[in-house]
């Protein structure tokens, strides 16, 4: 897509515009596109998904109006915004939890089904799914496979919501609860990678 010879570069019409305004421009035209379907690149190669995390972290660097010098992580971080990775696991995540609790569309609620355990253990007290053997790498990322293991990885206490919903008026306030921590969760795991990486490369040197 190409700009209108008459159209200014976004970053020269930054300081024309207010934080709020340019943050509803970015989500309205930028991230609802990065977001737009974007569960089925779950598992997809590395460089796919960098094309779109360099779209982003631009986008962030004009919305604060930084250099290329500083680190994205800290913008990122700064606007509250999950990695394109990160986003793609939280897409995935709130949809296995309606696919799950309206078995809506049809042709993914059969795809998925709770692990069942024939022993009375303490995890089986949370609601895990069963993850299906796949001998082929490309064949994990299927929504009967990436779904289970995505929501897995989630944590027990956030997976226990379930109990609240035997009141069908709770649903709503379940599924924002999920939806927050599971962005809270993601957003703070991806911290910890990056603290957890640096701290080996400062241990190698």
């Amino acid at each position: 897509m190409q700009l209108p010879r008459t159209c200014d570069p976004p970053h020269k019409l930054r300081h024309l515009l207010t934080l709020d305004l340019v943050q509803t421009l970015a989500y309205s035209l930028i991230l609802s596109r990065i977001d737009y379907c974007n569960s089925v690149l779950h598992g997809a190669p590395s460089s796919a998904i960098q094309k779109l995390q360099r779209v982003q972290n631009n986008a962030a660097r004009i919305v604060l109006q930084a250099l290329r010098r500083p680190d994205v992580n800290s913008l990122l971080q700064t606007l509250h915004w999950l990695p394109v990775e990160q986003r793609i696991n939280y897409k995935l995540a709130v949809l296995t939890f309606k696919t799950q609790q309206t078995s809506s569309p049809q042709y993914l609620g059969q795809h998925i089904s709770l692990l069942t355990s024939a022993r009375n253990t303490r995890s089986s007290s949370v609601p895990l799914l069963c993850v299906p053997f796949r001998r082929i790498s490309f064949a994990r990322r299927l929504f009967s496979t990436a779904a289970p293991l995505t929501w897995n990885s989630l944590p027990p206490a956030m997976l226990n919501c379930d109990s609240l919903l035997s009141n069908p008026d709770l649903k709503l306030i379940c599924f924002l609860l999920l939806s927050a921590n599971c962005s809270t969760y993601l957003f703070r795991q991806r911290l910890c990678s990056r603290i957890t990486a640096l701290w080996r490369y400062i241990n190698f040197v």
